[in-house]
């Protein structure tokens, strides 16, 4: 399946709080999010930012991050005056690091492995994303001093499969590999889609059925979890690799006879991927997380800036 992009239609003003509902927004300050797709789109406001604001990206390590292209990039199509650094922090300094910038006159942070859980604990406030994920991934200064967590990591993969890849997710059974940290950041939004069923699978089954445990209560999908050789092989529609396996080259150890509709690896790569390659060996097709990485970023950058850059131009450009 090849991405497609496309082109958001205008709506009137009053139906976009329908068409795009405004993500989990902080009190400090509340801000509308618009949303832009190509220059030739009727926009109901676009503000040009002429005050430079200063954002950065922490992790350790960092030098491999994208992050300062791709905001420069969606900087450059909405006319946003901004900087966008890439941060070092120390294994046990993440807070002095984020403390400093913020004291600088930083903005907003983006914060990667192995820091999200304490992007979260220094923030004040958090959203519904960021606090069932227990972890953050973009940092907001509010205008009172206080500072604002969120996980859009969830929102990034939704879009991706939904907009970008096309796939309808409600009633369908979706099997996610890995119980980490980058599986409860996207469980939530991706509980949001309605599927059937949502099936967890791990290493560490105590660890697939606590994560399982943390939203099956009240939800309209069922979701279950297993070790690796509990996953039943009947078709599913969507395997979503959200484990670190692919960095060794490896896959999870599935049943030879599992069958599926479609795959997708969080991870992203200048090649194909193990699990793509596992997936395509099942003649199924499979998509690699550049998209989720655009998308994700996107909605930092809606959270800051107040909207949300149209990610055509970035999607095709997939290192």
């Amino acid at each position: 399946m090849k991405r497609s992009g496309v082109r958001l239609l205008s709506p009137a003003p009053f139906l976009l709080p329908l068409l795009f509902p405004l993500v989990d927004l902080p009190s400090c300050p509340r801000r509308a999010v618009h949303i832009l797709s190509g220059a030739d789109m009727l926009c109901v406001f676009r503000p040009q930012n002429t005050t430079m604001h200063r954002y950065a990206v922490v992790g350790h390590p960092i030098a491999h991050s994208r992050s300062p292209d791709i905001h420069r990039h969606f900087a450059q199509a909405t006319a946003q005056a901004l900087e966008y650094e890439r941060l070092l922090a120390p294994l046990e300094g993440f807070a002095a690091v984020a403390n400093e910038f913020f004291q600088g006159g930083g903005n907003g942070l983006n914060i990667t492995a192995p820091f999200k859980a304490d992007a979260l604990a220094f923030a004040d406030e958090a959203s519904a994303d960021a606090s069932a994920a227990n972890a953050a991934n973009t940092l907001m200064r509010c205008d009172d001093g206080r500072f604002y967590a969120d996980n859009t990591d969830g929102r990034g993969l939704l879009r991706d499969l939904t907009h970008n890849l096309g796939l309808a997710l409600q009633g369908q059974r979706i099997l996610l590999l890995g119980a980490g940290g980058a599986a409860r950041g996207v469980l939530r939004p991706l509980l949001a889609a309605a599927p059937a069923q949502v099936w967890i699978a791990n290493r560490s089954v105590e660890r697939a059925q606590a994560l399982a445990e943390s939203v099956s209560s009240g939800g309209a999908s069922e979701v279950q979890a297993s070790g690796w050789d509990g996953v039943p092989v009947a078709p599913w529609d969507v395997v979503i690799n959200a484990t670190s396996a692919g960095l060794q080259g490896e896959v999870p150890p599935l049943a030879a006879g599992l069958t599926l509709g479609f795959g997708y690896d969080m991870l992203y790569s200048h090649d194909t991927t193990a699990f793509q390659g596992w997936v395509r060996e099942r003649g199924a097709e499979c998509a690699d997380g550049w998209g989720m990485l655009v998308e994700q970023a996107a909605e930092s950058f809606a959270l800051w800036c107040g909207l949300r850059p149209d990610t055509t131009a970035l999607l095709a450009q997939h290192p």
